[in-house]
């Protein structure tokens, strides 16, 4: 037996007994693998859907459902939430968001009774963060969250009818899929997130916040059963809104939990530091068998060295004696003749001349032998050429290595590709983006990145968009990433104001880029410990 989660008529019985239960059960849900930072940022495009009636003087609530943001400006929500507003003239729909002030009429764009849809307009200037559609298709298994407005909740808080256009969190509750099936006319998606009346038109959430279907209706278990519930799937959904000029955001990339992702990422650290280590062991290796080689080679040289010097020293200090000798023999014989008279002057002055040169000649030798001794290479000159070579060696290593790390850190127009095992994406994504950078940390010729811890980032907190997006880069590696802060109103507002407190220098300014890194930390400071969405992209150079 089915039962639908009809619109509940005002004004409400109290059942505290049923709510009390009701309660219990979504407390006994434990979590799984849901990221809640997820499910919180999609309920900030999940609305309350009140039919609204009016005496002439005052407006009153006569039922209400719930639906969600598919654009700005546009909610989904079931058909039979409306179905009393299309057939009385009189009566005007309304949407209160899930948080602020700004309530506002909606009027019916399309209608489909066949599968329980309905495609609203908001007529004011309220807006609202549009929810991403999971478009991977959705498996037999895994946690689900129901996001909504259940009235046995707000009959347990004791809300009245004036409470339902006060803005309100939706109630999330947890349970796991099991499994699609048709259902009559339409395809169906089969859950245990618990919804009751007031749920119909509200989003079935996977684990990162992207829409699986619309919650519609559930199995009556007649007190006894499990409970099981139904929503229409995005089978139903996407064709509906494109149907009627809706271009939902779809995303049909796995979901992945940021411990999953950051697990991996720790791996992936951990084996390029155990590559390191083992490139580093077997530089290391190379360099003490590099050193031994240079050292044999060096002692070789050294001593040939030596041994030539020694000998050619040996050679001249015999050719120095044999000189001195012939000199002194010269000497000798000039002494061993008389005395000799005027007429033979000139004979005993040219006698003289042998003598001196075979003196000069050894005392040369001597001095050239005593020279080369004394300047051939001690074995100190062993270590001195070992040093040198290796030092010359090492230099050529590294101007080596360095050369591609220069290279990425120079300025390059890049081309980024997405690398979908190291990103969490939830929403819009490029696949590939194109950029210029600038060594002193200029994008694009226009945006200056700030430096803080060794990181090259900027923080960017718009005024039409409900996130905060802090986007970085590091030269060494090209590594691009944009991690993207889903944040409530409120949160918003504070980043906003933080983010006014200072102005970002232009490309080209004199201020350093240390001051924009210490300044962007203060509004990062506000951010929650992890983001949304992580986005890992993996740079070249432009045609390389």
């Amino acid at each position: 037996m089915l039962r639908r989660f009809h619109p509940v008529i005002m004004p409400f019985a109290l059942v505290a007994a049923l709510a009390a239960l009701l309660l219990a059960g979504f407390a006994a849900l434990a979590p799984a693998r849901a990221e809640p930072a997820d499910v919180a940022a999609a309920a900030r495009g999940v609305v309350r859907v009140v039919v609204i009636g009016s005496d002439g003087e005052e407006i009153y609530p006569i039922s209400h459902g719930t639906g969600f943001a598919v654009s700005p400006t546009r909610i989904v929500t079931n058909a039979h939430v409306v179905l009393q507003a299309q057939a009385d003239e009189t009566l005007r729909i309304g949407i209160v968001p899930s948080e602020g002030d700004d309530a506002e009429y909606a009027s019916v764009i399309a209608v489909s009774p066949r599968n329980d849809l309905a495609l609203l307009a908001i007529e004011g200037d309220l807006r609202l963060p549009p929810l991403s559609i999971a478009g991977g298709g959705t498996s037999d298994s895994g946690e689900v969250s129901a996001v909504g407005y259940p009235m046995n909740v707000d009959r347990a808080q004791g809300l009245g009818n004036g409470d339902i256009f006060k803005s309100q969190p939706p109630v999330k509750s947890r349970g796991f899929l099991s499994g699609t099936r048709p259902s009559r006319q339409f395809d169906t998606i089969l859950h245990t997130a618990p919804i009751a009346r007031g749920n119909s038109g509200g989003p079935l959430l996977d684990g990162c916040g992207r829409v699986l279907g619309v919650n519609s209706f559930g199995a009556d278990s007649d007190g006894s059963d499990a409970e099981f519930y139904f929503a229409v799937s995005d089978r139903e959904l996407l064709p509906f809104l494109r149907e009627n000029g809706v271009r939902p955001v779809v995303n049909a990339l796995p979901c992945r939990s940021l411990a999953e992702l950051d697990a991996a990422e720790q791996t992936r650290r951990d084996a390029e530091q155990r590559a390191a280590r083992l490139q580093l062991s077997e530089e290391a290796e190379a360099q003490r068998s590099r050193r031994q080689r240079v050292q044999l080679e060096a002692a070789m040289a050294v001593a040939q060295e030596r041994e030539n010097a020694m000998a050619f020293a040996a050679l001249l200090m015999v050719a120095a004696l044999a000189a001195a000798g012939r000199g002194w023999r010269a000497g000798q014989k000039r002494a061993d003749e008389s005395e000799p008279d005027e007429d033979d002057f000139e004979r005993h002055a040219g006698s003289r001349v042998p003598m001196l040169a075979f003196a000069g000649v050894a005392v040369l030798a001597a001095a050239a032998s005593a020279g080369i001794w004394l300047s051939r290479p001690g074995l100190a000159e062993i270590d001195r050429r070992v040093i040198a070579a290796m030092a010359d060696g090492q230099k050529g290593s590294e101007v080596g290595s360095a050369g591609p790390q220069a290279a990425n850190s120079a300025a390059a127009n890049l081309i980024c590709t997405l690398d979908p095992s190291r990103s969490r994406v939830t929403g819009p994504a490029n696949e590939e983006i194109a950029f210029s950078w600038e060594a002193q940390g200029c994008v694009n010729g226009r945006t200056q990145y700030g430096f803080l811890g060794e990181t090259w980032s900027r923080l960017f907190v718009p005024n039409e968009e409900a996130a905060v997006s802090v986007n970085s880069y590091d030269p060494g590696s090209r590594t691009y990433r944009m991690e993207r802060y889903l944040l409530p109103r409120a949160a918003m507002e504070a980043a906003r104001s933080a983010r006014a407190a200072y102005s970002a220098p232009a490309c080209g300014s004199d201020e350093p880029a240390t001051l924009l890194g210490e300044r962007q930390s203060a509004v990062a400071a506000l951010l929650p410990g992890a983001p949304n969405e992580r986005l890992v992209y993996d740079c070249r150079a432009e045609g390389g």
